[in-house]
């Protein structure tokens, strides 16, 4: 089959690998791409928000099947133009897409399915700010209601820093959810549908604040790892059970029936896991690990959830090996990234490019804040995060940081909270 990636990060370069190691796949472009995705794909220009120039380029390719990274496009409406040409597409049309798009929808959808999640109110003028944050107290959890990249949330001890995050949201013409802070580690676990049919993935854990230990300002990811020691037993079969396929059911009752990747960011607390988002797509970087780990091959699975046809999909296999992605971003992220810099040791194994480009002189420069996510998978999670480290000490840029934190306490055998 001849397969068409949508995007140009890090987790579009992990797919491009996942596919390009399928036999199934004799023809694989990748849409804009970046400077490691086009050493494995056919690179061509493309603005993913334009719904009908994703579908154009699809047919234009002769493509097979779509596979939609970004939720920007998802919830434009990509897959839906796709389908409208005939042509099969991994991800959920734009109805289906609100789930990431609004989380007041998101919510709507968990409080009818019965799934549990966090008490929450959404609010759209400053003086019901005031009055959620008094009720639903402290730690303060303020998000963005539509889509902000992974840094539309702030978790806050502090009232007024809470406040003021919630007022530049309405300033920007988007609501507010306040939410009821969860206690416990969070997890990140993707499951393949195609409405009905679901198949989990393995539980990852990212990072999302900028600094070791967890200090600072929220980001897209700097890094994660998967499998995850610390669960209990039968956490895949709860989730399952109590998560995704209610939520499943749900939105096939609504007439919006979910076919794509559904992404369950969960919080295990005290009373068993809750969820405090949904995304629409591959979650980045947790699936740098999540498909380092995966043996069964990636495009039938994916075109057997954009057929209908996933219960006929053999059960997924398994490497038992561990796998750590450490994100190497530019100065200035996640606020303005420095851009236009070479980037040495881009080549090297398990270097995978997300705000990468090439220069006129066909040399890879940084152009975006997350500039790569280096990845190693070894017999015991030590091994894979000594790995990544060792990798990305073979790469650089100006201004390149990262975090050294990535997996640490999970190797000590703790259990992290990285809220």
């Amino acid at each position: 089959m001849r397969v068409l990636v949508v995007g140009g990060g890090a987790r579009e370069h992990a797919l491009c690998l996942a596919l390009r190691a399928d036999p199934a796949v004799v023809g694989l472009a990748c849409a804009p791409g970046n400077a490691g995705t086009d050493t494995l794909a056919e690179a061509r220009p493309l603005d993913v928000a334009d719904p009908h120039a994703v579908a154009d380029l699809a047919v234009a390719l002769g493509a097979d099947l779509v596979v939609v990274g970004p939720e920007l496009p998802l919830v434009a409406g990509a897959a839906d133009a796709v389908r409208a040409k005939g042509i099969a597409c991994f991800g959920p049309s734009a109805a289906a897409a609100r789930i990431e798009g609004s989380k007041d929808f998101a919510k709507a959808v968990m409080a009818a399915a019965g799934v549990p999640t966090a008490a929450s109110r959404t609010v759209g003028d400053r003086a019901d700010v005031d009055r959620a944050l008094t009720a639903l107290g402290a730690p303060y959890v303020v998000k963005d209601d539509g889509l902000a990249a992974g840094k539309g949330v702030v978790v806050t001890a502090d009232r007024d820093a809470a406040a003021a995050h919630a007022h530049a949201v309405l300033a920007a013409g988007h609501r507010v959810v306040v939410e009821e802070y969860l206690a416990g580690p969070e997890v990140s676990l993707f499951a393949v549908t195609d409405g009905t049919a679901i198949r989990p993935l393995l539980p990852a854990q990212d990072f999302k604040r900028i600094g070791d230990g967890d200090t600072g300002p929220n980001t897209g990811g700097m890094g994660a790892y998967c499998p995850l020691p610390w669960l209990p037993a039968g956490f895949g079969e709860t989730v399952l059970e109590q998560v995704l396929g209610p939520t499943v059911e749900e939105m096939a009752r609504r007439g919006t029936p979910y076919q794509g990747l559904l992404y369950a960011g969960l919080v295990l607390t005290a009373d068993g896991p809750k969820v405090i988002e949904f995304n629409a797509r591959f979650g980045d970087p947790e699936t740098q690990v999540v498909l380092a780990l995966l043996r069964s091959p990636l495009a039938r699975l994916l075109l057997a959830a954009a057929t209908g046809r996933l219960a006929e999909h053999p059960p997924l296999e398994w490497s038992t090996d561990s796998a750590v992605t450490v994100v190497a971003a530019a100065a200035g992220y996640p606020g303005s990234p420095r851009v236009g810099d070479p980037v040495l040791g881009g080549t090297g194994p398990g270097v995978l490019h997300a705000g990468t480009s090439r220069g006129p002189d066909g040399t890879a420069r940084t152009s975006g804040g997350r500039v790569l996510s280096v990845t190693a998978t070894a017999p015991t999670l030590s091994d894979a995060r000594d790995a990544a480290y060792a990798r990305l000490g073979a790469v650089g840029f100006a201004g390149m940081h990262h975090r050294t934190d990535i997996a640490a306490a999970a190797v000590a055998g703790l259990v992290v909270t990285p809220r």
